[in-house]
């Protein structure tokens, strides 16, 4: 008698399940098709023809991050819808501030055991990120490794490739007397989520309590997507005047806009030219967060700044308003080698 041996769906990992997953979601990176892409999902590598793109003489950037720990606020809520849309965001407005259009985007996403609903639903988000952002899902990676993970839990990671003709990489000519538009955040955003975390367990809420500071509830709230720049700081860029992007992630604007900035520049910020928004106040509120500290630490309600032409400032502000965006003229670079604040945030 032949004794029946060990398959690799007993030690926990299902192929099948995984092949599925590649059916589901074909439709959904279809969707994201855009000039230059050659191969779709299935092989072992993506194609992509830069001539097709437009592209002449192109310089290539490429981008990877994933959303910390706003995964962890997704997975206990299980509302992964829009978790997807976060991943290709924190790639997507990083390559934008290099002045390179993304072209596309390879997600990874790891989990103990693999759900098929779940799975479809944060790389269908995934997706709408990238449709989204002009960029094309041309392929990725769903590794299940039980014993790794927690059951429920799963691990999203992003790569996002562009590119620019060569010789218009931002930031560049950035000078003294440059006018910085702030674009309006969607909320938090991906980062300082530990720290939400924990201002939400001395606050004594769960998730499913109505948010203090909005009509949903807390957790669906603080999922709120991250703003996609991509498409309205490109309109920016190619109309003239832009010399730099800075997407405010981690450091909050007081250690973001130095990286767009040369040696000896600074830049002064009128906290009083926006309004704090109001899941921010309640933050800060609830965990006695000073000033400096929220502006180090989250968006603060801005989430993208571009550093301007004086001269095109105006007419840049009217484009990205046309384009969607809610604008700011928060303040000016200066010759002191320092992120200075004037007033108050309120």
């Amino acid at each position: 008698m032949t004794k029946n041996g060990l398959t690799y769906a007993d030690a926990g990992v299902d192929i099948d399940a995984g092949n599925t997953l590649i059916e589901r979601i074909k439709p959904a990176a279809k969707r994201t098709k855009r000039s230059g892409v050659m191969a779709g999902l299935g092989g072992f590598g993506a194609l992509f023809d830069l001539k097709d793109a437009g592209y002449t003489d192109p310089i290539l950037v490429a981008a990877t991050d994933g959303v910390g720990t706003k995964l962890r606020i997704a997975i206990d809520t299980g509302n992964v819808g829009s978790i997807g849309i976060d991943l290709v965001a924190m790639c997507v407005n990083d390559l934008v501030c290099q002045g390179a259009e993304p072209l596309f985007f390879l997600d990874y996403f790891a989990t103990g055991k693999l759900d098929l609903d779940s799975a479809t639903l944060i790389i269908e988000g995934i997706a709408a990120g990238c449709e989204a952002s002009g960029c094309a899902l041309i392929g990725g990676e769903t590794a299940e490794m039980p014993g790794m993970y927690e059951a429920g839990d799963f691990d999203l990671a992003g790569f996002a490739v562009g590119a620019m003709e060569r010789g218009a990489d931002l930031p560049a000519c950035v000078k003294e007397g440059d006018v910085l538009l702030g674009l309006a955040s969607d909320g938090v955003h991906s980062n300082g989520y530990s720290l939400v975390r924990k201002i939400v367990e001395v606050s004594g809420l769960a998730w499913s309590d109505k948010a203090p500071f909005a009509e949903e509830s807390l957790g669906e709230a603080l999922l709120a997507p991250t703003r996609l720049y991509v498409k309205p700081a490109l309109e920016a860029v190619r109309s003239g005047g832009v010399h730099a992007l800075a997407h405010i992630t981690g450091g909050g604007l007081t250690e973001n806009l130095p990286r767009v900035l040369p040696d000896g520049c600074g830049t002064e910020i009128d906290l009083t030219s926006w309004a704090l928004p109001p899941v921010f106040d309640w933050l800060s509120e609830v965990g006695g967060i000073a000033p400096s500290e929220m502006l180090k630490t989250f968006n603060a309600g801005i989430g993208m700044v571009l550093v301007v032409d004086p001269a095109k400032a105006d007419d840049l502000a009217d484009l990205l308003a046309e384009q969607g965006e809610t604008v700011y003229r928060i303040g000016r670079v200066t010759s002191a080698p320092e992120i200075s604040y004037t007033g108050q945030l309120a």
